[in-house]
């Protein structure tokens, strides 16, 4: 579920991983104006501080974050996200489940953690 396009950056671990939904979990309610359908992405840790992006396509860009969370809506082939970021130079893309899951859908990010890239795509 992970691709790394630096060897390096198997040592740097870009996402923290905060939750992951059993199969079969209840949605987590939406988080302070994330309304689901959306990517967000946060100042502070678990979706609080200010609200920095909210996306409900792709977007590139470059933007230090505290924490994420996909709140798309269940669609087969579009309601997953590969987030793509940086940390001390090394790039990592991971890909997130929409809320609630199965795996993981939201993450808190180590300090100096920007975000370059949201693609929507299917299955991880």
């Amino acid at each position: 579920m992970r691709t790394r396009t630096n060897a390096g950056a198997v040592t740097a671990v870009a996402l923290a991983t905060v939750l992951a939904a059993a199969p079969g979990a209840s949605a987590e309610p939406n988080p302070p104006g994330g309304p689901k359908g959306y990517f967000c992405a946060y100042s502070g840790p678990n979706q609080t501080g200010t609200l920095l992006l909210r996306v409900a396509g792709n977007w590139s860009g470059n933007l230090g974050v505290g924490s994420i969370f996909n709140n798309g809506v269940v669609y087969p082939g579009a309601d997953h996200v590969d987030v793509t970021s940086y940390l001390g130079g090394q790039p990592s893309t991971d890909c997130f489940h929409c809320n609630p899951g199965p795996g993981r859908y939201k993450a808190n990010t180590e300090p100096g953690l920007t975000i370059t890239r949201v693609v929507w795509r299917g299955e991880c």
